[in-house]
């Protein structure tokens, strides 16, 4: 039995939209492994008639030919027809095309890339097939499912052969913490936000991962039982990821990955890590980690314009990893050979997942903060080099308006009450800070655990906020 479908709202929105014009729809789907694309194209599909084709998961041993005759079987169990012959893709196109003829019908390729990646001939018998055949049911709608978004950038957004044929491109995201809240069902208004921030920091806001969440068991519990096992479901997910997305390559993309989980780098330090000259290759790499949905390009901006500046760090934005790297990977033969207890200082890393799911949620901070998205000049970390005449400064999330307003917002993460130190904190931050005198700064607070009442009475803070207000959404 499925999990309950949970948010994708506007995702939705977006598919049955397309219902409504008079011509076939080419869709494609992409975003992390386990961000919920099958899924999501599975529930808009649910209701009218449909064909679900995947393709098998690449290993040395599955050749092109075994891909075809798995789409071959695949085809004879959608259509319910004798077994074709798996020689030519446009023979199998053809073959659902002539089955997709009339009505409104959902056609749904699953993992594209494995499917087509080692024929070279797939996506020109894929391209001829829509032209020729399935664009002509006006109420069809072919979905192209992908988890390596470099090879659906290449091979089709940026492909001569798919120009102007596609309706819809559409990336998944994580989930909105007040979506990922619901996945806590009954237990969730008696559930701390704390309690519910332990678990996020290690699945973010991963649906197949919140799945996986007994509500009835303490955060602690929930962590021991899916990364500190052998059996847990956490406990190998990244090898399967990087074995599936990067293949040969995977080493490099971990050793990149292992960088990132230490905190931000600019390129110079990725180039650092793998010991080699400064390259494109590398930063191929590094659009590939942003592309597939693990890391985050963060570029700074000159707040004079309020145009982005040439530099950026790379973030790591996705929770599951660093803590794979940094609690489950050193410890992994241990846990094989007799499983281990949650670790004491696992916490050591929350202030950084804490980072991550406020900047994945910044939605919300502008809906608190009563600021409209046509307002926003540029929002992201901000950061400022030292040089001779001025500091250097880090601001976990900067907003900037055209109205000259500022907002500096300090994510705190403490398992305690914030104390009044992160007054003086902050003013240093906007003392190093070179600030146009045109725009005036409104200092923000978001934190998960409460703050000290000298905190409120200090009467610094424009705007505090509770994490738990990004847990419902307001």
């Amino acid at each position: 039995m499925l999990y309950p479908f949970i948010g994708r709202k506007r995702e939705l929105q977006l598919l049955n939209e397309l219902f409504k014009k008079k011509s076939s729809s080419l869709v494609v789907l992409r975003g992390r492994r386990r961000i919920g694309k099958s899924r999501l194209a599975q529930e808009f599909a649910k209701n009218t008639t449909h064909f679900v084709f995947s393709g098998l998961p690449p290993t040395n041993d599955v050749s092109a030919k075994d891909q075809k005759e798995e789409f071959a079987r695949q085809l004879q169990r959608e259509l319910k027809i004798p077994l074709p012959q798996a020689d030519d893709w446009g023979d199998l196109f053809w073959l659902l095309a002539e089955q997709s003829k009339k009505g409104k019908i959902v056609i749904i390729l699953d993992e594209i890339s494995w499917m087509g990646s080692k024929d070279p001939t797939f996506l020109g018998k894929l391209k001829t097939a829509w032209d020729l055949y399935f664009k002509n049911n006006p109420r069809l709608i072919l979905i192209l499912c992908g988890s390596i978004s470099s090879w659906i950038e290449e091979n089709i957004l940026s492909s001569t052969g798919f120009m102007g044929r596609l309706s819809l491109d559409l990336i998944l995201e994580e989930l909105p913490l007040y979506e990922c809240n619901e996945f806590w069902n009954a237990e969730q208004n008696r559930i701390s936000s704390f309690e519910k921030f332990k678990v996020l920091s290690v699945t973010g806001g991963v649906p197949r991962y919140l799945e996986e969440i007994l509500p009835s068991q303490s955060a602690e519990s929930n962590i021991q039982r899916l990364c500190f096992q052998r059996e847990g479901f956490l406990f190998s997910e990244f090898e399967r990821i990087f074995s599936d997305l990067f293949s040969s390559r995977s080493t490099t993309y971990k050793k990149i990955v292992e960088r990132l989980a230490e905190g931000p780098s600019e390129l110079k330090d990725i180039y650092a890590a793998l010991n080699v000259e400064k390259s494109g290759v590398v930063s191929e790499y590094m659009d590939d980690l942003v592309a597939a949905g693990f890391v985050s390009q963060d570029f700074t901006w000159h707040l004079k314009t309020g145009l982005d500046s040439k530099l950026s760090h790379y973030r790591l934005k996705d929770n599951y990893l660093r803590f794979y790297l940094k609690y489950i990977n050193p410890n992994k033969k241990k846990i094989e050979r007799q499983g281990m207890k949650l670790l004491p200082g696992w916490q050591s890393v929350m202030g950084l997942q804490f980072e991550n799911l406020v900047l994945s949620n910044r939605k919300i901070i502008h809906k608190i903060l009563g600021i409209e998205v046509s307002e926003i000049v540029n929002d992201n970390p901000l950061f400022q080099r030292k040089t001779a005449d001025r500091p250097g400064c880090q601001i976990d999330y900067f907003i900037q308006t055209k109205f000259g307003t500022c907002y500096l917002c300090e994510i705190k993460f403490s398992s305690k009450e914030i104390t009044e130190n992160v007054v003086d904190e902050v003013k240093q931050k906007i003392k190093r800070l070179s600030m146009p005198k045109n725009l005036s700064i409104r200092p923000v607070l978001i934190h998960v655990c409460g703050v000290d009442e000298k905190v409120l009475e200090s009467d610094f803070f424009s705007s505090i906020i509770d994490f738990k207000a990004l847990l419902e959404g307001r």
